[in-house]
Order: C-alpha cells, then sequence, then structure tokens
C-alpha cells in the first residue's frame, strides 16, 4: 500500500491542485492513500523549516510531498513538490492534472476558509473538553455574589466558552461560600461546567485562566497610611508566587475594588514578572459614577455619555477627562440620528460646576477605601473582562490602568490609568489622541502620590507625604 502525506500552506493554489489530484487517485486505485496537513500561511515556513530538521530532508516550498514507508518502518521518504508528485502520478499511474491556474486560485481560497475553520471548532471543542477556570478572590466580598450572575450569564466570556468558578477566601468564610456555590449551582446555567471554593492556600489559582482579585477583608486594625501601604505587600507576594507557580501560563489578572488598586496591582506585576503583561486595574467604575453625574447634570442617561477618560490613581488623586467626552441622543434644538453626537463641554455652560461641584462630588465617592457599591464593582469587572476577550467598541475609548512605559510623559514603573482600546486580546493605548495633554502641575499631583505608595510600601519610603498644590483647582 502506497501512503503519501500532502503538506502545504492553506492559501496555496499548487497544494490546492496536488490535493485534487491525490483524492482523485484514492478514489480509483484501492492501494492509494493520502493524508493532508495545511498551515496558516503565516506558520508555515517555520513549520515547513521543522520537518525538513527533523528528518534532514532540504525542501523549500509549498506544498511538500513524502512516502510514509508503511511496509519497513522509519522515518518517510521525501517525494518533492508538486512536479514531483505530478511526475510520479504521470510515470506510475498515467493520470495527470488539467485543473486551470483560475481555479487553483479559487480552490487556494476555499483552502484557507475551511483551515480557519477546522481551527476555530477545534478550539471551540478544546474549551468544552477544558473550561475556563475562573478563580476570585476574597471571593465572600459583595462585588462576588454581583459578579457570578454576569459571568455565568454567557456576556462575558462568551456562550460556546465553558467556565468552571473557584471562590477563593480565608477558611472563616467557608460556610458562607458553601452557600454561595448553592445559589450559583441553582442558576442552571448553560456556561457553567462547575462552581468550587478553596480555602487552602497552598492550592491557590491552580490551573487558572483568569484571576478576579478583590479587595481582600482588613481583620487586623490599622493605625496609620504607613502600616495600611505595607499591608498590603505580603498578601501581593503571596498571590505573586502561587500565580507564577500554580496559574496557566497565559492567565489573565484583573484587580477590582476600591483600596489601592493601582499600588496592588504594580505589587502583583513585581511578585509574578513572568505574567506581569497580563495584569490589568480596573477604572470604569470610576468612569461610571463620573458617566452618571454628568447625566444627572444633563438630565440624560450615563449611557448616552462615551469616552471619559480616568487619569491616574484609580482609587485616588486622579484626574477626569472631559476634553474628548460626547453625548449621545441628547434631547434639545439639535437633533440627529442615533450616531450623532455632540462634545459634552459645549452642552454643560456651567464650568464654575464642572470644576467644582462635580470634582468634588466625583473625589468623594472615589476615596480610597470608600467601597463601590457590589453592582458597580461587579460590572466594571465584567465589563472589562467581556473587552478584553472581544474587543471594546469600535472608536470608543476605555480607561484601563497599566504599567506606564512613558506615555503621555508619565513616569515608568507605576500602574496608571489612561486611555485605551481593546482588540485582538489585548489592548492598546490611544497615544495618537490629539487634545490629550496634561499639564506638568496636574501630571505631578497625580503621579507623586503613586510613587510614594510603591516607595513607602517596599520600605524604601518611612512616611507618606500627600502632594500639596499651590494651585487651588489642582
Amino acid at each position: 500500500m502506497a501512503k503519501f502525506v500532502i503538506a502545504g500552506r492553506a492559501d496555496c493554489p499548487y497544494y490546492a491542485k496536488t490535493e485534487l489530484l491525490a483524492d482523485y487517485l484514492q478514489k480509483n486505485l484501492p492501494d492509494f492513500r493520502i493524508h493532508k496537513i495545511t498551515q496558516r500561511p503565516e506558520v508555515w515556513e517555520d513549520w515547513l523549516k521543522d520537518v525538513c530538521e527533523k528528518n534532514k530532508w532540504s525542501h523549500k516550498n509549498s506544498p511538500i510531498i513524502w512516502r510514509e514507508l508503511l511496509d519497513r518502518g522509519g522515518k518517510g521518504l521525501l517525494l518533492g513538490g508538486y512536479n514531483e508528485f505530478l511526475e510520479h502520478a504521470q510515470l506510475y499511474y498515467d493520470v495527470t492534472s488539467s485543473m486551470t491556474t483560475e481555479l487553483m486560485m479559487v480552490i487556494a481560497q476555499e483552502n484557507l476558509g475551511a483551515h480557519i475553520q477546522k481551527e476555530q471548532e477545534e478550539e471551540g471543542l478544546k474549551t468544552c473538553i477544558n473550561p475556563l477556570q475562573v478563580w476570585i478572590t476574597s471571593a465572600s466580598a459583595p462585588a462576588c455574589y454581583n459578579l457570578i450572575p454576569i459571568l455565568t450569564s454567557g456576556e462575558v466570556f462568551g456562550m460556546h466558552t465553558e467556565i468552571s468558578i473557584t471562590l477563593f477566601d480565608n477558611k472563616q468564610a467557608e460556610e458562607y461560600l458553601k452557600s454561595l456555590v448553592m445559589e450559583t449551582q441553582d442558576l442552571a446555567s448553560p456556561v457553567l461546567r462547575s462552581v468550587s471554593i478553596c480555602t487552602k492556600v497552598e492550592e491557590a489559582f491552580c490551573q487558572a485562566h483568569v484571576i478576579v482579585v478583590l479587595d481582600d477583608s482588613t481583620d487586623k486594625e490599622v493605625f496609620t497610611l504607613e502600616d495600611c501601604l505595607r499591608s498590603r505587600v505580603p498578601l501581593c507576594r503571596l498571590y505573586g508566587y502561587l500565580i507564577e507557580k500554580n496559574a496557566h501560563e497565559s492567565v489573565r489578572v484583573i484587580v477590582g475594588g476600591k483600596t489601592f488598586v493601582n499600588l496592588k496591582t504594580v505589587l502583583l506585576m513585581r511578585y509574578a514578572p513572568r505574567i506581569a503583561h497580563n495584569i490589568i486595574a480596573v477604572a470604569l467604575g470610576v468612569e461610571g459614577e463620573a458617566k452618571a453625574i454628568l447625566a444627572r447634570k444633563l438630565k440624560t442617561t450615563p449611557s448616552y455619555i462615551k469616552d471619559v477618560i480616568i487619569w491616574g490613581n484609580i482609587s485616588g488623586n486622579n484626574y477626569v477627562d472631559l476634553r474628548k467626552t460626547r453625548v449621545y441622543r441628547y434631547e434639545s434644538a439639535i437633533w440627529g440620528p442615533l450616531h450623532y453626537s455632540r462634545p459634552l463641554l459645549n452642552l454643560i455652560f456651567d464650568s464654575e460646576w464642572i470644576k467644582r461641584e462635580f470634582v468634588a462630588t466625583l473625589k468623594n465617592l472615589t476615596a480610597t477605601g470608600r467601597q463601590f457599591g457590589g453592582i458597580l464593582a461587579a460590572h466594571s469587572i465584567a465589563t472589562t473582562l467581556k473587552y478584553w476577550y472581544h474587543g471594546s467598541p469600535p472608536g470608543e475609548i476605555v480607561s484601563l490602568g497599566i504599567l506606564s512605559e512613558g506615555q503621555f510623559g508619565i513616569p515608568k514603573g507605576i500602574v496608571f490609568s489612561m486611555p485605551v482600546k481593546f482588540e485582538n486580546g489585548t489592548w492598546v493605548v490611544l497615544t495618537d489622541l490629539k487634545d490629550t495633554e496634561i499639564s506638568e502641575q496636574i501630571m505631578t499631583r497625580m503621579t507623586s502620590d503613586l510613587i510614594q505608595e510603591k516607595l513607602v510600601a517596599l520600605g524604601d519610603k518611612i512616611h507618606f507625604q500627600p502632594y500639596q498644590s499651590e494651585h487651588k483647582d489642582l
């Protein structure tokens, strides 16, 4: 029996012609068998190089054809490419191909589409066999109770992705977690494979694909700000070690809450350097509160307000930038279709209200240590995760806490909220936005506390000195 392996670039017209000829031979010759292998164009060269190195062959182009020596064992016998296979078929079987170039091109594109579809189906099958492992820390926090129904609705990861949720907390919370497991099971969600609890530290984050870090409950009394900052280090060091040791290599970590969010994120990056690029801080909670205040002022719906940018410290000194903010479906003398919008600053004529009352109200709501409501915290985390996996709305600006690499003049090495967009499973910082320059005074105000928080937490500075501006409005 003759068994030939035909491998090629999925969009290669010569592979298409070889495949059609091989199909004909297999159909009409009882002892002729073929095995087909296709690869995406972008990985073909690397794949071919690996195959040739393994078998000590020399071949450069697509397709490559070899014969499996079933009766003798050992490595395959290289036949060559399209021309060699055509000559072989004509010499041994008196069969040739008369396919036109135009038809070759059409079939090549069909092959590429079929290959991509097959990959997607295989990926979906893997997900069904191995569900997405989602871990939630401090699972006794109110945000977790509100987050679970959203995660199990299919809106975040998609209706075709099954998930397993593990609720992680201390031993004292075990009874509450058991009742939470029962409530979650009662949802009978089609995407929920399982829900379990973990109270053993050494088992935390085992094979985790997604880790949601919520505010940890504070049992110990802390007397000073400096002690509070330093108290974040041991837990972040422990989490970082466990994530590096137990989690999946592609794990995504999202830090939510209201207590030193930027600091906790940068500490996790420090103690889990292998996956530091996949650790982010949620800023959509602050963004949501800002939109709600503005909507009440304009007597409109918060969802109609887009592109509010949160700069800086998510749970502390930040700057709410309204220069790009637009309002949709606003009832006024000027009206337009659904996609029509107007600059927010052109609709709020009371500039003093923006400078004073709006800033003061938002500052009070977002003060460090003041908890978000469980609904807002859960929605902000879930929405950020959804964008991370499926992309943010086209053309829309999203605020996100990430490690600064010097964009916008922000000092490197601190986690800073800045404008981004999500696409292709990651985020892109919108450094090309126009008219978003930040004054030196505002930038100093925002970065000073973040730098000091990090220094005090790590023991490089003894006392924390809040930034004092000479300008009242800063």
